[in-house]
């Protein structure tokens, strides 16, 4: 990236003149980018040359890393530009462009990441996906692709319809299963993702670990819908295991974006609004719960943070702060536990590396290598109050001492470089954080997170809309692009928080037109639910519901929904309750079928049983399905998928089956290995190796080959039922008791139509390490 403070660069491009941070962190590369932009297209059509398109965000670290490795490479720009044409995106400001080029992704890879790397034809049609790429192997795979596009030009056309088909079958929202809308359907999926609860360490699955927003609103919402003391514990325990752990940033406040790690210590180090956003929320709703002092510090952490680092001048909050300078991440936020005596005195160095588990040769490892760095990121064992218990101390005095610790030390580690910030302001992530701040407000009773919210919704309406249209991002003065739906949906959420918080009609008001607006320009009549874009915006290759959420965001048609209900309470407006109706009948198939990702549909199928007139009760019931069972087999889309192992004891040397049977519906199809066809995503077992046992090789079942009338291609698939089959080994140092085997199927359900979005199921199979003696048998 080129430093502003050194002399005129060098090279300069036509993302000099964009205003995010993104783009023009790649305004003095030497590649000859463009924006998303007419201009662009025109060019590749009249060159007859391909689009290289790259999407990013400013905040990525491995995106950094392609850009110093080959974009600021004059030996890699000369291909870039002399055989494509670039494109740069930033996929916060265009998440629709983010959306449809990583299904492309996807398709090719069975994966997806940032950098996103696409290859275009000047159509926009993408034919070769990728993420990315070390810098010589660019180079062979730029030179590669070039010659494929001139010499294999059928070939290129060929794969780029069989993408566009296979994107659009993907984008398709409908489910022909639409269960009705019910306190079984809401409990039944409460139970699915209750069941990836991890009981040792918090949170649900293993690493890497994300907050889980959704799963924790969904569990909050059954619970005192309910009253089922058995969902407040997976709320509590991830709550505390991330206030506790790495992941939160004990001097500097706020959450980082993820932990590498099933513990929740070591972070990868990016700091985003919309997360600590939606945790505001989540530990507001904690210490509503619970009244537990901690949840209600979680809150008040996460807005010092906030207001010292993330709020502009005028009010509104910027949009993230990075991992750290290529080779350097993470810098910013560890020690070397020596560096603490420079700082401290001696008394209090000892007492801080003590509770907040500093080592001599450092706790923290690098995340790409797993090695030892020396250095120590602040975390904490217990609570300081049970602390405070075991040194036989005052709890108070130790928390005074430990305050005035951690504010010496952020003074210090403020005067080292710091991560780069990303200042846009974006209408959606925006909204999130108002509508915590008022809803946090007003649980908790603090006015000056009230005040917070409103100055910020009081810039976006003054700011960021231009002749009624609400604006998708703001910087340096100037407010562009046409809002999505998340924008419309989360700020109309935040403007209802603000009104039950400050009972102030002008906030009802403007969410009422909101809502109008989310009928008229965004709403699909035909098959109900909300279009990511309007027909004002640009056309792609599917006008898709973004149902994914886009990252760990909402979904927001489920924010729609909820807004949109309790409008109707508010208002006394029926339409606004059938709109919301359309939508949740409309995904009901998907809530049951996929409830990861869907958790604020779920919510806002509980609240519009709560609020149903013929149902005077109000009552959401309580989850039906058995959670061991629930572990071990379930229902994923058209699949019904059980895991098993042919022993539940075992001895040390000894050898198991861990098998999963997949019974696919009529109709249906899986795909088996296809290597002419790198898109298609095949089905498959894995079982996690451990320091107990070792993995011995799969056994899958032999494909069928048939015509696939979508993609025009005969291929290897699945129907009926299949088996996959996977030895596994006791290692000899493995010690006796109980342990979980983790395994992952992965599936991607199709019809002669479409295929279903790729699912990754997880379970945990419970086996017994014994010294001696017969092995148990399973139960049938």
């Amino acid at each position: 990236m080129h430093d502003p403070n050194t002399d005129e660069p060098a090279h300069t491009n036509r993302l000099a003149k964009e205003t995010s941070p993104y783009l023009l962190q790649h305004a003095h590369n030497p590649v000859d980018w463009y924006p998303w932009s007419d201009e662009a297209f025109e060019k590749a059509k009249r060159e007859d040359k391909p689009i290289f398109l790259s999407v990013g965000y400013s905040t990525c670290y491995w995106c950094h890393v392609m850009e110093v490795e080959s974009f600021e490479d004059p030996e890699v720009a000369a291909v870039i530009n002399e055989h494509f044409v670039p494109i740069k995106v930033d996929r916060e400001e265009r998440p629709d462009l983010d959306e449809q080029y990583m299904i492309a992704t996807q398709l090719m890879t069975q994966r997806g990441g940032w950098p996103n790397s696409v290859w275009l034809t000047p159509d926009g049609r993408p034919w070769m996906a990728g993420t990315y790429f070390p810098k010589q192997r660019f180079i062979a795979v730029l030179k590669q692709l070039d010659e494929v596009w001139k010499n294999r030009r059928d070939d290129v056309q060929k794969q780029a319809d069989m993408l566009a088909k296979a994107a659009e079958r993907l984008g398709e929202s409908g489910f022909e299963e639409r269960p009705e809308l019910s306190a079984a359907l809401v409990g039944e999926a409460t139970a699915q993702l209750a069941a990836g609860y991890d009981e040792v360490h918090g949170g649900f699955g293993g690493a890497p670990k994300f907050p889980p927003h959704g799963t924790l609103q969904l569990l909050i919402e059954q619970y005192r819908v309910t009253e089922d003391a058995s969902l407040l514990p997976p709320v509590t325990q991830t709550l505390d295991a991330m206030w506790l752990g790495g992941i939160h940033d004990h001097l500097g406040g706020g959450f980082h974006r993820y932990a590498t790690d099933r513990e929740w210590l070591l972070p990868h180090f990016e700091k985003m609004l919309y997360d600590n956003a939606q945790l505001m929320r989540a530990y507001a709703d904690g210490f509503a719960l619970t009244r537990e002092p901690r949840y209600r510090d979680a809150v008040a952490d996460i807005d010092r943070w906030l207001r010292q680092e993330m709020t502009s001048p005028q009010g509104a909050f910027y949009s993230a702060i990075d991992s750290g300078e290529v080779g350097k991440e993470g810098e910013a936020y560890v020690w070397p536990i020596e560096r603490l005596s420079e700082v401290l005195t001696p008394e209090q160095a000892e007492l801080f590396a003590e509770i907040y588990q500093f080592r001599p040769e450092g706790n923290f490892r690098e995340e790409s290598t797993g090695e030892q760095t020396g250095t120590n990121i602040p975390h904490l064992e217990a609570s300081i109050e049970t602390i405070a218990e075991q040194r036989k101390t005052d709890p108070a005095a130790l928390r005074k001492r430990l305050a005035a610790i951690r504010s010496a030390l952020l003074v210090e580690r403020n005067t080292w470089p710091q991560p780069h910030k990303d200042d846009k302001v974006l209408t959606s992530w925006n909204g999130l954080m108002i509508g915590s701040l008022a809803y946090a407000g007003r649980l908790l009773d603090e006015p000056r997170y009230i005040r917070s919210a409103e100055r910020a919704a009081e810039f976006i309406l003054d700011q960021m809309v231009r002749d009624g249209v609400l604006l998708r991002t703001y910087r340096d003065g100037t407010a562009k692009l046409p809002g999505y739906l998340d924008d419309h949906a989360y700020f109309a959420d935040a403007l209802l928080q603000l009104y039950r918080a400050t009972g102030d009609e002008r906030w009802l008001s403007q969410a009422t037109a909101l809502a109008d607006r989310l009928l008229a320009d965004f709403e699909d009549r035909q098959d109900g639910g909300f279009f990511f874009t309007t027909d004002d915006h640009e056309v792609l290759l599917v006008r898709s519901k973004h149902l994914g959420g886009g990252g760990n965001l909402p979904n927001p048609n489920g924010v729609a929904a909820n807004v949109l209900i309790e409008l109707s309470e508010l208002t006394g407006n029926p339409a606004y309750r059938e709109s919301a109706e359309r939508t949740l009948r409309s995904l009901a198939g998907r809530m049951k079928q996929q409830p990861f990702t869907c958790e604020d549909l779920l919510v806002a199928t509980s609240r519009w049983l709560a609020t149903r007139a013929e149902d005077g009760t109000g009552a959401a019931g309580t989850m039906t399905a058995d959670a061991e069972s629930d572990r071990l087999e379930r229902r994923v889309g058209p699949l019904r998928i059980r895991v098993s192992s042919t022993a539940t004891k075992v001895r040390v040397d000894e050898t198991f089956i861990v098998t999963a049977v997949i019974d696919i519906d009529e109709a249906w199809h899986l795909y088996a290995a296809n290597p002419e066809a790198p898109f298609v995503q095949p089905s498959d077992i894995e079982v996690e190796e451990s320091k107990s046992l070792v993995i011995g090789e799969t056994q899958r079942p032999e494909g069928e080959r048939r015509v696939d009338e979508s993609l025009d291609q005969a291929i290897n698939a699945y129907t009926g039922k299949i088996e996959f089959a996977v030895p596994v080994t006791v290692r000899p140092e493995a010690v006796d008791g109980e342990i979980k085997v983790t395994v992952r199927v992965t599936t991607q359900a199709c019809d002669d139509r479409r295929c279903l979005p790729v699912e990754v199921s997880s379970f945990q199979v419970p086996v017994t390490i014994v010294s001696g003696g017969e092995r148990d048998r399973p139960r049938d």
